[in-house]
């Protein structure tokens, strides 16, 4: 995507998942896109809950759980849900804001809105997907 002046849709054009994106479709994704300030404890997502909301970090950092102990600490421009707006399952983990947060939050109804307007934005989604989870599973045979 051809870089643009707007840093939301900067930040949205550098999460790997809308690597494919064109500008248009970047565009598209910022306007469905909400920015959310959330206080310190606040917990975004819990472990085996039905998600349906996709994040991306603008400030603060958040913290991953997973059966009760951490196994990660997100920060500015990462991100995390996107396999809730696939589907719709529960969630893999439990994630709480470990200090102020702003945030950009997707939810179903705006992804689905955007699939609906772009019809290509999925595969492109679900080739990022892909290649995160080869990826994060080197040794996985398929």
């Amino acid at each position: 995507m051809a870089r643009t002046k707007d840093p939301k849709l900067e930040l949205i054009a550098g999460v790997p998942l809308f690597a494919g994106f064109n500008r248009r479709e970047i565009e598209a994704l910022g306007r469905l896109m909400d920015e959310v300030d959330v206080k310190e404890g606040r917990v975004l997502t819990r472990e085996g809950a039905s998600g349906r909301e996709f994040f991306i970090v603008v400030s603060g950092t958040v913290r991953v759980e997973r059966k009760g102990r951490k196994v990660n600490e997100l920060g500015p421009g990462d991100f995390l849900g996107e396999i809730a707006l696939i589907d719709h399952g529960p969630r893999t983990a439990t994630v709480v804001a470990t200090e102020p947060c702003r945030l950009m939050v997707l939810d179903i109804g705006g992804f689905r809105t955007l699939v609906s307007k772009y019809p290509t934005v999925q595969g492109k989604i679900m080739r990022a997907l892909a290649e995160r989870l080869r990826e994060a599973q080197p040794r996985a045979v398929v």
